[in-house]
């Protein structure tokens, strides 16, 4: 059995263990401080280095059954019996830690909003991390669990304690979520300056030792998932500071372009939306207005067959619209695009514009195009 460093000292991530197996590119130690995925959070990474070598830690797992933890190493394996030393990558932990504290924290905020949003499942896995709910929060449960977060992280020195309890003691303890582990187990507790708990969960991964190293804890959006279950998208600690940083900037320089102060880029950007929808009605009724002229300046032949030659493709469906009695009408445009129209019993539209395919080569008109003009 390996001893868990980091369930001890979530910060330290160096230590000395010694090699107590060895299999395939793997090998176990009777301490270490690297975290195994599980629960939801990735593995650690790191290096393993002892006299005369060293080799990359790229994953790291917890065999149930005997206890062990496995490191996976992309290089030599030190043999069994090897005294070695451990450094975690620090970059990669913490990250992982405000994950997993911003997960636990921001549950806690859903619950205390109501009661009802309770946690089905969890995903920290990526800087996106994922909370699924039950009890359908809507926008505003969502906004007011975030603030009731973003308020408490701010107001409130809530400090980190991992006791492990007998299973019987569980009932002293207002969990947050009922756990199936049985025996010994490890509580994740983010407690006051009073000594209350804001969060009480059991858990076996890492976490920041101050709840504000968590924040900013940020929901970008949600999405009903299935029946009953809603998925919150997250982001927490610095890698939220990031993103946020990031997405101000890139809307600073839009709202440059705009020549507004990027407060009033939404207004902005609705008042180009409804010019948008004007002009192009407005482009419609042009078109549609162009089209007739043109149909009207393009005389039919004494077999009541008018053909037409466009600059604009979008001009196909309104010259092809509107076919009078016992006229066939045929428009070409560039890029090939063509499209037949007949108003007349004897001429098949569809048939015709087949056959003239299969001789040139060309394009037929779009879906909706065809599907009106061949008629």
């Amino acid at each position: 059995m390996t001893r868990a460093l980091y369930h001890h000292d979530p910060v330290q991530l160096t230590f000395a263990a010694t090699v107590s197996a060895s299999q395939g590119q793997e090998v176990a130690l009777d301490a270490t401080a690297f975290y195994p995925a599980g629960g939801g959070q990735s593995a650690d990474h790191g290096v393993l280095r002892w006299p005369g070598g060293q080799a990359r830690v790229t994953d790291t797992r917890k065999d149930k059954a005997t206890g062990q933890i496995w490191h996976t190493l992309d290089g030599p394996l030190p043999s069994v019996g090897t005294a070695l030393t451990g450094e975690v990558d620090a970059a990669r932990r913490w990250r992982h830690m405000a994950r997993h504290s911003g997960e636990h924290l921001l549950a806690q905020a859903f619950v205390r909003v109501n009661p009802a949003f309770a946690v089905d499942a969890v995903n920290m896995t990526n800087p996106e991390c994922t909370l699924d709910l039950r009890g359908a929060p809507t926008e505003a449960g969502v906004r007011a669990a975030e603030t009731l977060l973003r308020e408490t992280l701010a107001r409130q020195r809530l400090t980190l304690d991992t006791p492990t309890v007998a299973e019987e003691e569980l009932a002293n303890y207002p969990l947050r979520r009922e756990t199936k582990v049985r025996g010994q187990v490890r509580l994740v507790i983010f407690r006051g300056e009073d000594g209350l708990p804001f969060d009480v969960s059991a858990c076996g991964g890492t976490h920041v030792p101050q709840a504000s190293l968590a924040a900013p804890v940020v929901v970008l959006r949600t999405e009903r998932i299935r029946g009953g279950v809603t998925r919150v998208v997250f982001m927490a600690g610095e890698e939220a500071g990031e993103y946020l940083s990031a997405t101000y900037r890139e809307a600073r320089a839009l709202a440059q372009t705009f020549s507004v102060p990027p407060e009033r880029l939404t207004e902005r950007v609705e008042a180009l939306r409804g010019d948008a929808v004007t002009l192009k009605a407005e482009t419609a009724g042009l078109r549609e207005r162009l089209a007739h002229l043109l149909v009207e300046a393009t005389a039919p032949d004494g077999l009541g067959l008018r053909c037409l030659e466009l600059d604009d493709p979008a001009l196909l469906l309104p010259v092809l619209t509107d076919v009078s009695a016992g006229e066939v009408r045929v428009a070409l445009a560039k890029g090939g695009r063509c499209g037949v129209a007949s108003a007349r019993q004897d001429i098949h539209a569809g048939e015709v514009l087949r056959a003239a395919l299969a001789v040139t080569g060309g394009k037929g008109a779009d879906g909706p195009i065809w599907r009106r003009a061949a008629r």
